[in-house]
């Protein structure tokens, strides 16, 4: 296997670096540029490593009927009542506000990016030079929209919410086919929120090995924990819907992060990498000094020469100064060959 470690705008990711952590947007800057600045800033103290956006119009998603398919009728959505052009309208994030978007993420040190869902918008990011694109899981079966973006030559993250395994296959062709090298697939469930028990972390490592690239995960389940999880399942790179605060209401507000939330995935799943470690055996240089308080053999009461040695005056106590407990048998039944004081190491000079 080829080795899957790319960089975007000079971050590495790969599972030899700390998962890449990206806090998306969406529509929680509530159409206020302000707000949506005020993320920017937000997610950059919280230690994300980058902020993305949606870049698409209600006209370039949808059509702007009330009826049917295009109205959302479903008790269980978090948008119920609205219908796809209604909700893209308020979701959506001005086009004229990327560039001040972007050059805020590079003012506060963080990667700005986007998802594009039609060559239009792929063309407009273009000329705002972002370093990668996302591609949603609603779009992964889009294949010339995963063509036109893959043509970039620029790394490509593509979310695999829904899409069976043949479906994966044609999308990742699609993007090698027209010359993707840095790919990452990030295992998805798209479900808002998403619950645990639908999130199926077991993927990432399948999904590593059968298309050879990094794994991540888009993460929609509430609170830190499924995300921290997927580091050990070797995760890469981690989303999060990202807002100032939920009670202040919006599209995704539902299952954003908040960023005492965001800080501590930060830290969380960095600890959690670190842990990782490697296939490893026997003391570590930092357990070295705690050799000193393993069991070992002592002698717990004073013994006279040529007494005998029996479970009354051996012991395996701590600290480790003496014999491993392994040697007892040894010497129950031998004879002291000197006289022995209460608290002496055994050792294999005490025998006659």
């Amino acid at each position: 296997m080829r080795e899957t470690e790319l960089e975007i705008a000079g971050r590495k990711i790969g599972r030899d670096h700390s998962p890449f952590l990206v806090a998306e947007m969406s529509g929680n800057h509530n159409q206020s540029l302000e707000r949506a600045l005020a993320i920017v800033d937000a997610a950059a103290k919280a230690g994300a490593h980058a902020l993305k956006i949606q870049t698409y119009t209600a006209d370039t998603m949808t059509l702007d009927l009330n009826e049917g398919a295009f109205f959302i009728d479903d008790a269980s959505s978090l948008w119920q009542g609205k219908s796809l052009y209604k909700l893209y309208q308020e979701a959506y994030t001005p086009w004229e506000w990327h560039q001040p978007i972007f050059e805020r993420c590079r003012e506060v040190g963080i990667i700005g990016f986007s998802t594009p869902f039609d060559e239009t918008a792929v063309d407009f990011l273009e000329t705002l030079n972002v370093p990668c694109y996302k591609i949603a899981s609603f779009e992964n079966t889009d294949l010339p929209l995963i063509r036109k973006v893959a043509a970039t030559g620029k790394p490509l993250i593509i979310s695999t919410g829904m899409a069976t395994l043949a479906e994966l296959d044609e999308t990742v062709r699609a993007a090698r086919e027209v010359g993707c090298r840095d790919l990452i697939l990030l295992k998805c469930t798209s479900t808002y929120p998403a619950t645990p028990e639908n999130t199926n972390l077991r993927t990432i490592p399948h999904l590593h090995e059968l298309f050879n690239c990094e794994v991540g995960l888009s993460d929609h389940t509430m609170g830190i924990g499924v995300s921290v999880a997927s580091v050990a399942m070797g995760a890469t790179l981690i989303e999060k819907h990202f807002t100032l605060a939920r009670a202040d209401g919006g599209v995704d507000s539902a299952f954003s992060l908040e960023p005492e939330e965001m800080r501590a995935l930060v830290e969380e799943s960095a600890r959690a990498w670190a842990a990782l470690g490697r296939i490893s055996y026997g003391a570590t240089a930092a357990e070295e000094k705690s050799k000193a308080h393993r069991r070992s053999l002592y002698v717990c009461e004073d013994i006279a020469e040529g007494a005998l040695l029996t479970t009354s005056n051996i012991r395996a106590i701590r600290p480790g100064s003496g014999l491993p407990p392994k040697f007892l048998e040894i010497f129950l039944g031998r004879k002291a060959r000197t006289d022995i004081r209460k608290g002496t190491p055994v050792s294999w000079d005490l025998l006659g």
